[in-house]
C-alpha cells in the first residue's frame, strides 16, 4: 500500500522545512527551506560546533570590529547549513534575509546579494538557491529588483491574498503562505468554532493564492508552509509546493491509503487585475487584522531567533 508521502510527491513538490541534514537524507525531499529559527536550532544541536569555531577564528583574524565580524559569521553559517543540505536535495535551498531588514528595501537587497555571493564563492549557482524575504511592501520591492538581477526569491510570511497578488505582480518566483499560523489566529479569535482541515482559513488562503496565480497566468509558484497536522497537508495535495517539518514528514511516511488530489488545475485566460500600488497594498493589509498581526509577529519571532544566533556567535568571540 503506498504511503501518503509517496503519493504526495506525485502531486506536489515536497520541501523539507528544516536545517537537519539527517532528516533531509531520510525523507529525500526535492528542496529544503531554512529560516533564522531553523538555523538557530541546527546550531544548538552541536552538529556545527567545529564549523562555528573555525568561522569565528577566521573572522577574528580579519580584524573586523566585533559587530561586523559576528554578522559575517552569521551569514556564513546560513550559507554553510544551506550547502550541507544541498548535498542531499536535487533542487533548491531557501535562505532568509535578516528579518530586521524587512522594512528597508535597499538593505534587504544588499543582504540578498551578500548571501548569493557567499553561495557562489562556495561553488553553488544561483539556480540552486532562493532568497527568502518577508512579504512587506519593502520586501516585495526588493524582490522585484533582485528577480531582475537573476536572484530568485521566496517571499515568506504570506497571510493575505493582497501579499500574494503584489508578489505575483512583482514577478516573484515563489511565495509561502503560512497555513498553521493563520489557523492559530482564528482559533484564538473564535475558540468556540471547529474546522475540518479542508475548510480551515489557512488552507483556504493557499487555495485562493494558487487559484489567483493560475487564473491570471502568473508564473509565481505557491508553497504552503507552517502546517500543524497531516490533515492540512492532505487538504492541499496538488499545491505547487509544500514545505513540511520532519515530524509531519514522518507521519506522512507512516500513513498508508489513498491520497487524492485536492487542488485541481485552474485554466488561465483572464486578464489580471490592475497592479497594487503601495497605498492599495497597505490599505488591504490594514483591513485584514489577522494578516497585519501575524506578519508583525512573524518578523518579531524571526528577529528574536536571529538575535539568539548572534548571541551564540558572540560567546564564541568571548565578547
Amino acid at each position: 500500500m503506498p504511503t501518503w508521502l509517496s503519493q504526495l510527491k506525485q502531486h506536489s513538490t515536497v520541501v523539507a522545512d528544516t536545517g537537519d541534514v539527517q532528516a533531509v537524507r531520510r525523507f529525500a525531499p526535492q528542496d529544503a527551506t531554512t529560516n533564522p529559527s531553523l538555523v538557530l536550532k541546527a546550531m544548538q544541536s552541536g552538529h556545527y560546533d567545529t564549523l562555528l569555531n573555525d568561522l569565528c577564528t577566521t573572522a577574528m583574524a580579519t580584524g573586523l570590529p566585533t559587530p561586523k565580524a559576528i554578522e559575517d559569521v552569521c551569514d556564513r553559517l546560513v550559507v554553510a547549513i544551506g550547502c550541507s543540505l544541498m548535498r542531499y536535495v536535487p533542487g533548491r535551498i531557501s535562505s532568509e534575509v535578516d528579518a530586521r531588514l524587512s522594512f528597508d528595501t535597499q538593505a534587504s537587497m544588499m543582504k540578498a546579494r551578500r548571501l548569493t555571493a557567499l553561495y557562489e564563492a562556495a561553488g553553488v549557482s544561483r539556480d540552486r538557491i532562493l532568497i527568502k524575504l518577508a512579504a512587506t511592501w519593502e520586501g516585495i520591492r526588493a524582490a522585484a529588483e533582485l528577480e531582475r538581477e537573476g536572484i530568485q526569491c521566496n517571499l515568506t510570511l504570506i497571510f493575505s491574498l493582497a501579499q500574494a497578488r503584489a508578489c505575483a505582480q512583482a514577478g516573484v518566483y515563489l511565495i509561502s503562505p503560512f497555513v498553521g499560523r493563520v489557523m492559530d489566529w482564528h482559533r484564538k479569535a473564535q475558540p468556540e468554532t471547529t474546522w475540518v482541515p479542508a475548510q480551515e482559513p489557512g488552507v483556504e488562503l493557499v487555495m485562493a493564492c494558487q487559484h489567483f496565480m493560475r487564473r491570471y497566468g502568473f508564473a509565481t509558484s505557491v508553497m504552503a508552509a507552517s502546517f500543524r497536522n497531516v490533515g492540512e497537508i492532505a487538504a492541499l495535495a496538488g499545491c505547487d509546493r509544500l514545505t513540511i517539518s520532519p515530524a509531519l514528514l514522518e507521519q506522512l511516511a507512516d500513513t498508508e491509503g489513498r491520497l487524492p488530489v485536492a487542488l485541481a488545475e485552474t485554466a488561465a485566460g483572464e486578464a489580471p487585475p490592475e497592479p497594487l500600488n503601495e497605498a492599495g497594498f497597505r490599505w488591504h493589509m490594514n483591513e485584514n487584522a489577522m494578516a497585519t498581526e501575524k506578519l508583525a509577529e512573524g518578523i518579531r519571532g524571526f528577529t528574536h531567533d536571529q538575535q539568539a544566533l548572534e548571541a551564540l556567535v558572540r560567546q564564541c568571540f568571548g565578547a
